[in-house]
């Protein structure tokens, strides 16, 4: 059977020849009305259709245009007690406040400092299940490609700011691709380290994200895209003032640098909010590596509560610190001649002293040995080192191991072919790390970099989870006393408490320097605007203080 589509004028006269039909069918059988009457009913019933779809295409149009630049979020997307209960009792000397999720620990905090974490019974929340999440329709404004830079972590980041600005500015964004040349050399694609038809169907509903360009960018020499860095820490009005009309001329414009090209603060709590969407539910890992991930916390969940150090006591960290703290002379010459060949590495000249007195160095597996003793962590603390490779292997491990036994690593708990997969790909690796440590009872980052600042905000996310955060600056000075001798013990480990008495991921204001960004508070490590509604923060704040 061949479908014709008529045009108004041509379904009119078929109408009225099918209508004459009729009549003469009508008349042969005796029953013939009149046929003016009959030819009206049937001019109505056309006029009601055609009105019908008019109108309903006009208002699809309207709605379309009525989005063009205000950015929204489905009225169901959760908050970030979505999915936890909040519940505070007293007990005799002992002050809990502990708020519950899938795996999320109760920790104790005794009168005297000292941390006691326990196990609780865990409260589930039923919630319905996602809706399918209808296409946004809107007229795009050209073709955003990107090209991330940096570590697993300071991508991730960047992929939200550019998630949210291709909103903003009603783009179609092209699945980004990962850094291959930094000192990693991770040959992994995006999708080999997250699910690619997730990203793109969680976020169908605010911004079109294609696998990559259309045929014809291709195939025309003219429509080489133009390559840009924009510019760090820029806010909304940057990109919709100077770089939307960029792309009414190109068209199509490469971001060839991404790392903290969205400003913290000042940013339309809707695109915040945004930011976090992308952060908390669109980027999901690839199923391998959420499946390995989960095998890791229920091995460590199968023999008690346990703690993920970030221990950032790594080759390249170091070299580009300048941080040579324990260090023999010939490693300290090692790292100084790593930070001269990476060219991308642009402080050269740095003197490790000064830069450790000034709490910009991670510490060493030593120090953090007797930070965790002094803020009451016992000898039997399961302790999960979420790092690469440690600078020295387990030879500097060794001071660390002989006061927590109970230390272990993912090459230690998964099989040589269960890892098999993932040689050679340090953002792989670094996923399994980042999923342990946002699930473990409590989080202790060595030194504030990007993996630290984002499982810091996603801890918070998940219903403030415990972070302490150490204080390092502080911490130099104490433990160069204690080392020392001029510090005693007791002493030494009471002021480590108090030092951390309000640094452990509780609520708190970002703290906002407008003409210095990088010494302001990172907002994916205290994404604020999407946290709890304003009733529930005052509570916490007063829980907390």
């Amino acid at each position: 059977m061949v479908w014709r589509v008529f045009g108004h004028g041509e379904m009119w006269n078929w109408y009225q020849r099918m209508d004459l039909k009729s009549v003469a069918s009508q008349l042969k059988g005796g029953k013939a009305k009149p046929p003016m009457l009959h030819r009206a009913r049937i001019k109505v019933w056309f006029v009601r259709v055609s009105s019908s779809i008019l109108l309903w295409t006009c208002l699809i149009q309207l709605m379309a245009l009525g989005e063009l630049w205000h950015p929204h979020l489905p009225m169901g997307w959760p908050t970030c007690f979505s999915r936890h209960e909040i519940t505070v009792s007293q007990i005799p000397n002992t002050t809990k406040v502990s708020i519950h999720g899938p795996d999320a620990p109760q920790v104790n905090t005794h009168p005297s400092g000292a941390t006691q974490v326990s196990t609780h019974e865990r409260v589930a929340v039923s919630f319905p299940p996602a809706p399918i999440l209808s296409r946004r329709i809107y007229k795009s404004n050209g073709y955003l490609k990107v090209s991330c830079n940096g570590g697993l972590n300071q991508m991730r980041a960047a992929i939200c700011d550019m998630v949210t600005i291709a909103r903003y500015l009603n783009l179609t964004l092209v699945i980004p691709e990962l850094d291959k040349t930094s000192f990693w050399a991770d040959p992994s694609e995006f999708g080999d380290i997250f699910d690619v038809k997730h990203f793109i169907t969680s976020l169908r509903d605010e911004v079109r994200i294609i696998k990559e360009l259309p045929k014809k960018f291709n195939r025309k020499a003219r429509s080489i895209p133009f390559v840009m860095p924009p510019v760090s820490w820029s806010s909304h009005k940057y990109y919709l003032k100077q770089i939307l009309p960029l792309f009414r001329k190109h068209k199509v414009i490469h971001f060839n640098k991404t790392d903290a090209r969205l400003a913290n603060n000042g940013i339309p709590p809707k695109l915040q909010k945004l930011r976090c969407r992308v952060n908390y539910n669109a980027l999901k890992f690839t199923p391998r590596i959420e499946d390995l991930g989960r095998r890791l916390v229920r091995m460590l969940r199968d023999k008690g509560v346990f703690i993920a150090l970030h221990l950032r006591y790594e080759m390249d960290m170091l070299a580009f610190s300048g941080c040579t703290h324990g260090c023999t002379e010939k490693e300290a010459d090692e790292l100084t001649q790593m930070r001269y060949a990476y060219p991308w590495w642009k402080e050269k000249l740095i003197i490790s002293e000064q830069k450790r007195s000034e709490g910009l160095c991670p510490l060493t597996p030593e120090e953090a040995a007797l930070v965790l003793k002094a803020l009451g962590f016992d000898k039997n603390t399961q302790i999960y080192i979420a790092a690469g490779e440690i600078y020295g292997g387990e030879k500097r491990l060794a001071a660390l191991r002989a006061m927590y036994p109970k230390i272990v690593r993912k090459e230690m708990l998964l099989s040589s072919n269960d890892l098999k997969p993932f040689q050679n790909h340090s953002s792989q690796m670094a996923a399994l790390d980042y999923l342990v440590s946002v699930a473990s009872d409590v989080f202790i980052p060595s030194y504030d970099g990007n993996m630290a600042k984002l499982v810091e905000g996603h801890r918070r996310y998940l219903g403030f989870r415990e972070t302490i955060l150490l204080d390092r600056r502080k911490l130099v000075q104490l433990l160069d006393m204690y080392q020392n001798q001029t510090l005693a013990w007791h002493d030494f480990a009471l002021d480590v408490r108090q030092v951390h008495k309000n640094r452990r991921g509780a609520p708190t204001q970002r703290k906002v320097v407008s003409e210095k960004p990088k010494e302001e508070d990172y907002f994916y490590a205290n994404p604020q605007e999407c946290l709890c509604n304003t009733s529930t923060l005052p509570l916490l704040w007063h829980l907390n203080s």
